[in-house]
Order: C-alpha cells, then structure tokens, then sequence
C-alpha cells in the first residue's frame, strides 16, 4: 500500500500497567458473580486497576520510554506522539504532558480518541505523517484507565475491564512493514456502548441556561457487540489481507483487541488460524480499550514469541462503533 516510497518500520514496544491487582474472587465479593461465570464468559481472571492518586500520564509515559529504549533511539529524535486514549488525564489532551514527561521538546503531541479501536486507528494515522515525509520517528500510545467509568454495581461490564498503557515506535524504513490496513465507523451502533455525558441544566442569566455535568458510567449492550466482533472483525482483516496481497495463511500471529475470549476463538476460527498463533493475554489484563493490543504486542515481544519479520495481523473494534485491521511485520 506504500505510493509514496517511503517504508515503516516497528523498531519498538513498551508496556506498563497499575501495580494492583484484582481477582475475580475478589470481584465477587463486589457484584453477584463467580470465578467460574466470569472465566467461562469472558476468559479473564483478573486485572490491573489504578489506584486514586495514579494517573494515565505516568503509566503512558513508562510504556513510551521501555518502546523508546527497544527501538534504540532518543526522546529528542521523536517528531510525533500520538496518545489514543478515551480517559484522558485531562479533557484539554494529555499527549502534551506525556511529551513533557519523557523528554521530547521537538516532538508535536496530540490526543486520538476511537475508544478500543483507538490504537490500530492511531497507528494508520502516523502512518500517513511518516509516508508523506512530513515526520521519521513516531511514539504512538494507547493508554486508559476505564476504572474511573465503570460502574461497579453492574455485573455484566465491570468484570470486564482493566487498566494499562502500551506504546509502539514507527520510523521511517527502507523497506516497508506496514502491508495494508482497513478502517471502518457505523454510528447507528453508537448506543451498544457507550461513555455518556450526562448534562445538568444550569441557568446563567434569566432565560440562558447551559449544559454543566460529567459523564455517565459505561454502558454496553454485551450480546449486539459480541455479534459485531464476530461479523465484522473477521471481514475487515480480510480486506486489509487483500490489500496486503497476503492470505489468512501466510498470517504468523493474530492480535485482536483483548475484549473477549470467546471472540478471539471465533474471530481465529473463522479465519482459519489456529489458536497457537493467536495472541491472548486478557486473562490477566482484562479488556484495557486502546492499550489492549500495544500491551499484548510488547509481551509477546518480550517473552520471544514474535520475531522480526514475523506478519501480524491485528484488528480493534468498540465504541462508536469503530473497527480497523492493520497487517505488518515486526522489526525493520
């Protein structure tokens, strides 16, 4: 999909997660639920949560510096950060204090919000500044803390998610390791999952009134999007295969969004790949939305099971609805 001549390559991973983590034993002790029906429903086990005096900044910024470190380069050679994240520290961004925090003065940064979907729409994006020519070295960060918009009295979403942040180094290459990708909205979907303002009423003058509030917990339709991962996710994978001129075959590892077991069996099995290429480590992260797929991505890095020029097929999907596949080969 290269038209430009200009290659990318992804030199570097980093992960980080909260140091506190919980069982679901422990959950049960929370909400009317089990081990056992979280397990056999989801396939998670535990996960990590922030603490009160945590924030995304710093579990984001550790992420970059370990993506930094691996890639071999320095903070001051990044041109661009990029932080997709739907919890930001601050609602003005939080790319800018990350960029502060790890040491990149000429680096330009900037807040991406496509919710779990938001690191494989981050990583097309920067993409396009490094095949323009515009940008050579790009820290792209998917970072949430959704414990602060679970609703903990609901059973069915709060066993569901965790908290975490993982980053990734893009650079300029002379040979070109993103193969294709395929992007997708549909906003009829919008209310299957949701974090809603919720809006009081305040008059400021006699007859002006404005909208002042927060935001409602999360709420998520489990059946309607359990169906659209299973439907869509395997068809935006194919697209981007076909854009690659690759086959599901020629795939060395599938790395989905880390939602659901049970989906990424499905998703796996409908694409013909075996379940010893398939990526997983949501048993002891939960779903952690945009750093899902960065975080499973450094850990298998990490643990040798993805090699330089293995072929990666990765696909998020959540809220708005937003989906997208990326295909691409690990190293330079």
């Amino acid at each position: 999909m290269n038209q430009l001549g200009i290659g990318i390559a992804i030199t570097g991973s980093g992960s980080a997660t909260p140091d506190v983590a919980v069982d679901n034993y422990q959950l049960s002790q929370v909400v009317e639920t089990s081990d056992e029906w979280i397990t056999t429903r989801t396939g998670i086990r535990q996960r990590r949560l922030m603490d009160a005096q945590g924030c995304l900044s710093a579990i984001a910024s550790q992420a970059a510096q370990n993506a930094i470190a691996m890639a071999g380069i320095k903070p001051t050679d990044l041109d661009l950060i990029i932080l997709a994240t739907s919890t930001p520290d601050d609602l003005f961004g939080t790319a800018s204090n990350i960029q502060h925090q790890i040491g990149a003065p000429q680096a330009v940064a900037f807040d991406m919000t496509a919710a779990c979907s938001g690191f494989i729409f981050g990583m097309v994006t920067a993409a396009q500044f490094i095949r323009t020519g515009v940008y050579s070295n790009v820290l792209l960060i998917g970072a949430d803390i959704l414990s602060r918009w679970v609703d903990w009295s609901d059973r069915g979403s709060c066993v569901l998610f965790g908290d975490g942040a993982g980053a990734i180094v893009m650079q300029a290459n002379e040979c070109d390791r993103l193969l294709g990708f395929e992007l997708r909205s549909d906003g009829t979907l919008n209310k299957s999952l949701q974090l809603p303002y919720n809006a009081q009423v305040k008059e400021i003058v006699n007859g002006v009134t404005v909208s002042q509030g927060t935001y409602q917990p999360i709420t998520m339709n489990g059946k309607e999007i359990y169906r659209f991962a299973v439907q869509k996710v395997p068809e935006v994978i194919e697209k981007a295969l076909f854009r690659a001129n690759l086959t599901s075959g020629e795939v060395d590892w599938l790395l989905l969004h880390q939602a659901n077991q049970r989906i990424l069996d499905a998703v796996a099995q409908r694409l013909k790949i075996g379940a010893d290429k398939v990526i997983s480590n949501l048993a002891n992260y939960g779903n952690t939305s945009a750093a899902s797929i960065p975080l499973a991505l450094d850990e298998a890095v990490r643990q040798g099971k993805i090699q330089a020029g293995d072929t990666i097929a990765s696909a998020g999907f959540g809220a708005g609805l937003t989906w997208g596949a990326t295909i691409f080969q690990w190293g330079r």
